[in-house]
């Protein structure tokens, strides 16, 4: 019953993650302009169906080296895609009777994997090719993923230092973050979006209707995403310790997105729905370092302090000129870094050394891997649109067809 119940909340907890996707679709949909929805919806199937196959061909072995190391605790020495157990497999022969079925594993972590692609999709919308940008997926989901990943979660040298990351607030939401920052910054920004005296040009998205929508399904998402993290279902206590991440990543969600309300009353004098709805995302990605030891009280604090990031944290990426279309960077790496140095105020086992060498070792490997990626890429064919297919929009100059074709005629 062990066996059956967590692979039970796997499979569970990763179509969960699964539905994730469309929430990152929805919610880019509803932020990019009009012109430049279809390329949103192309880049987000594809992604997601690449990170499928390239993570079962090359990255979840990379993950999970399961003792066999190229360099001990740093590299594994598996290459070679991932084997699911026979048909029909009995008790006697499973992998790994105390814990759960290899298939359901592979799946739940392959769902991850590909919510990392989905965080860099965002950021640099309405300006990159379409070609590098999964190009570059590949990469990201076959290689710089699952290496960091395995250096945690695969049993590696951070996780012997005794680095906490429940559920992926550094192993995959800042990952995304810092691979989005160095993409934006090899990109530049949109045209348009910083004028000649340095001031930032509101963009509005094409739908805020779509983009809440897509919070929400991003919410519910979030509940597999934390909750299946705990990787056991099978006992008393591991029911009441998934119950209690599902209360807590509920509620540092609502705190991230009222004390976005509230403050964006306070500064602008009127309430910002985008904030808003970033400001839930960035209460779920603080939480999701760890979901299980707050109170309820603190696990609401925790995510209101990463609302509070992101509508500070926004403008001044502006102030930078770095333009990222969706608060990706903000929500995403900001608020990972944040709910990564939270883990010390709940948990009596964190060390705040060690989760900030370990912010800085994944933080430098993923810039250092994706600079390298995004360099060779615009080298070799570049990675731009061209300024004349940007302004007419990449729906039209990439794909060839519209969202919205009867609006968009006028």
């Amino acid at each position: 019953m062990v066996f059956i119940m967590n692979s039970l909340l796997f499979l569970v907890g990763g179509f969960l993650v699964f539905f994730m996707a469309a929430g990152f679709a929805m919610l880019e949909g509803g932020l990019v302009r009009s012109k430049n929805v279809t390329m949103q919806m192309t880049k987000n199937i594809a992604l997601f169906s690449l990170a499928s196959i390239f993570y079962y061909l090359i990255g979840y072995n990379l993950m999970y080296p399961l003792g066999t190391w190229a360099v001990e605790g740093v590299f594994s020495g598996v290459w070679g895609p991932g084997v699911l157990e026979a048909v029909g497999v009995t008790a006697d022969a499973a992998d790994d009777y105390s814990y759960a079925t290899t298939g359901s594993d592979f799946f739940f972590q392959l769902m991850f994997c590909a919510a990392t692609a989905s965080i860099v999709s965002g950021a640099l919308a309405e300006r990159i090719k379409l070609w590098p940008f999964l190009a570059f997926t590949i990469v990201l989901t076959a290689v710089i993923y699952p290496i960091q990943a395995s250096w945690k979660w695969g049993g590696g040298f951070l996780d012997a230092m005794g680095f906490l990351d429940f559920a992926g607030s550094t192993v995959v939401h800042s990952v995304g973050g810092w691979a989005a920052l160095v993409g934006a910054l090899i990109l530049g920004p949109r045209i348009g979006k910083y004028n000649k005296e340095g001031r930032t040009v509101p963009i509005p998205g094409s739908n805020l209707t779509l983009a809440t929508l897509g919070t929400f399904i991003l919410w519910l998402g979030w509940f597999g995403f934390n909750g299946g993290s705990q990787l056991a279902m099978g006992t008393v206590g591991d029911v009441a310790d998934v119950s209690r991440i599902f209360a807590n990543t509920n509620t540092a969600a609502a705190g991230g997105a009222i004390a976005a309300l509230i403050l964006t009353q306070l500064l602008y004098k009127k309430p910002d729905l985008t904030m808003v709805l970033n400001g839930a995302l960035a209460g779920l990605v603080s939480i999701t370092a760890e979901p299980l030891t707050p109170s309820l009280g603190a696990a609401t604090l925790i995510g209101a302090v990463g609302g509070v990031i992101v509508v500070f944290a926004v403008p001044f990426l502006d102030k930078l000129k770095i333009d990222d279309v969706v608060g990706a960077i903000p929500v995403h790496l900001f608020c990972g870094i944040w709910g990564t140095i939270a883990v010390v105020l709940t948990n009596g086992d964190a060390s705040l050394g060690t989760q900030l060498y370990s912010i800085f070792v994944v933080g430098a490997f993923t810039v250092i891997a994706s600079g390298i990626v995004w360099f060779i890429l615009k080298a070799v064919v570049g990675i731009r649109v061209s300024e004349e297919d940007e302004i007419r929009g990449l729906d039209m100059s990439e794909m060839g067809m519209e969202a919205y074709p009867e609006f968009s005629k006028g």
